[in-house]
């Protein structure tokens, strides 16, 4: 029998195999959960699931956000374009 070491993030119990994704991975649901917690702060009445998806969101293109932050705004639609398909709908796909 194969032993396979694995790395488990306790915030939603997502697994990986290197340290590096583990801890990349709980860096972004960390930022997505404090971009949440302002949003609900900040706007009255979002829906909880939204505010959760926006964070997420934005903590996904962190990277971009901060160069359209920097005078590249149109950074944020070549981003886009990039993960349309043709009906518009991505459909992300998890592993169970």
């Amino acid at each position: 029998m194969a032993v396979v070491a694995v790395w488990k993030c306790d915030r939603d119990n997502s697994m990986f195999e290197n340290k590096k994704d583990a801890e990349e991975h709980d860096k972004m649901l960390e930022l997505a959960e404090n971009i949440t917690a302002l949003i609900e702060a900040n706007i009255e009445g979002i829906n909880e699931t939204h505010s959760e998806e926006i964070g997420i969101l934005l903590s996904k293109h962190r990277e971009n956000l901060a160069k359209a932050c920097k005078g590249k705004p149109s950074i944020l639609l070549e981003t886009q374009k990039e993960t349309e398909t043709p009906n518009g709908i991505v459909t992300p796909i998890s592993a169970t």
